[in-house]
This record gives structure tokens, sequence and C-alpha cells, in this order.
């Protein structure tokens, strides 16, 4: 499925959770044909991810509602602005409400934390990564965010990369029987799908590079100091991606940038990120 289609999924599967057999709140209250406006209020600066989403999760519940955007996602949005106006039926406001909030005020807090990480690497080649620690079934907007705020993503699943890490080599025998066996796996199955394998050392990395050669695409280097990424990066050259992963943050993102690797993953971006307060406000026209 493409992002549209994943998209709708999660929408329709999101509603349905939260209204279930009816959404008695509204249904007692407001008359079903009732019109009325809303405002997204922003009260937290930050970078503003998910208007996008919102209107297509408005638009999914009523076709004909009008969806008025003010600021753009990957915006800085600041205390007291206005990210949109919606005018649909009351109905439409209300139940959609809590999911439009949820996905922008997560993912807004996601951009945020990203847009810290991806301002320390200005000026270096490596590019940041996210990585698969996301929230079950809700990975697709979190890498979303991610990607708003200049961040690449990595791969979404299981299914769209051989990512070889420690308890695969482990449970082969190795790192040589682990490639392998993976790039046989690649040739007889899928042979679109890229290779990488974790190292944990410079020895692992010796053994990639003997071993590697026109079967594997990236290097991983988990948990390595910034100076043996350094080390293993003057070994592999242009042989092999290289990507740091495994404690880094923003005090010392910078210090593998200038290590000279290709990517860094930071699954903090996600797990460790903040919701931003932001509201959506009945206008009332009198």
């Amino acid at each position: 499925m493409n992002f549209d289609e994943q998209l709708q999924h999660l929408i329709v599967e999101a509603l349905q959770e939260d209204i279930g057999d009816g959404d008695h709140s509204t249904l007692s209250s407001i008359a079903a044909k009732e019109k009325g406006k809303a405002v997204l209020k922003i009260k937290q600066d930050g970078i503003l991810a998910g208007l996008a989403v919102a209107q297509k999760i408005f638009l999914f519940k009523e076709p004909t509602a009008v969806f008025i955007p003010y600021k753009k996602d990957g915006e800085a949005m600041y205390f007291g602005e206005k990210a949109f106006e919606v005018e649909a039926l009351v109905h439409t406001i209300l139940q959609c409400e809590r999911l439009v909030l949820n996905c922008m005020q997560r993912m807004s807090g996601i951009a945020t934390l990203t847009k810290q990480y991806t301002d320390k690497l200005v000026g270096y080649k490596t590019k940041l990564l996210d990585t698969r620690k996301t929230t079950p079934n809700f990975r697709l907007l979190e890498k979303e965010a991610v990607r708003i705020a200049g961040g690449v993503n990595h791969r979404f699943g299981l299914y769209d990369m051989i990512m070889l890490k420690d308890n695969h080599i482990d449970y082969c025998g190795g790192i040589e029987k682990a490639i392998e066996k993976a790039w046989r796996y690649v040739q007889e199955n899928k042979p679109e799908l890229k290779i990488e394998v974790e190292t944990r050392s410079i020895a692992d990395v010796e053994k990639v590079l003997a071993v590697g050669r026109n079967k594997v695409t990236r290097v991983m280097l988990d948990n390595f100091n910034p100076a043996d990424v350094a080390h293993a990066v003057s070994l592999i050259g242009e042989i092999f991606e290289t990507e740091a992963s495994g404690g880094i943050n923003l005090q010392n993102i910078e210090d593998y940038a200038k290590a000279g690797v290709d990517y860094v993953s930071v699954g903090a971006l996600i797990h460790q990120a903040k919701s931003l307060d932001l509201s959506l406000k009945a206008v009332i026209v009198k």
C-alpha cells in the first residue's frame, strides 16, 4: 500500500476505535445537520507536522468539509498562531477532533526534536535516520514526522531491507555465515533487497570487508565511539555505506558527523519525543 492507502486504513481504524457504536455525547446534544467552524490553536513553540494529515481526516469523514490551512508542515510555529480552520458538520468536527489532535501533537513533537538533530548536521555529509522503535500501528505518521523535519526514513519494517543484527549473526554462527545465507536468499527470492550488517567491533568490520564486497550495501557501527567510527570509516572507504548507531544524542551527534559516517540512526527521535500543546476550539458566529 502507498502512503495514502495506509493513512486511510489508519483513519478508519482510529475513528472506529474512538467512536465505537456512536459518539453519544454529540448525538445527544447536537442536531445531525448543524454546521460549524473550528480553529486549531498553537499553544507551544515548535515545528508543525500533521497539517496535511488533519485535512485528510476531516475530508475522509466529510468530503465537502472546507479546510483552510494557515501554515505548512515543517514550518516553525509559535504560541498564539492558528494552524488551520475547518468548516463542516459539527458532528464531523467533534468526532475527528481527538484523532486530529493526537496525530498533530505527536507528529509535531517528533518533528521538533528531529529538527534539533538535523540542525546539528548542517555542513556535514551525514544524514539522520530514524528506526523501527515506534508506536505500534502509528509508525507511518511517526516516520512521516521525521521526514517532514529533514530526517531520513530507515526501513519501514522487516520487509523492505535485510538488516543482520547481533541476534541474527549469533544464531547463524558468525558474520560470514550470516552474510552468505542472506546473499543467497536475496538472489533466490528478492534481488532488489539491500543488505545491512551490524558490527560490534573493528574486527567485525574487517570480517565484513573480507566477505561482503558486492553483497553488503551498508555497515552499521553499533555502539562505536566517534574515534572508532572514524577508524572504521577509514577502513571501509567507499566500499560500503556506513551508519553509526547507539548512544547518539544532541550532545555528541556532531562528533559522529565529524568522523565522516554516512548516516547516524537515532531511536530517540520518536520514542523520546514529547507531544506539543495544540487545541481545537469552536468558533461561534453570532
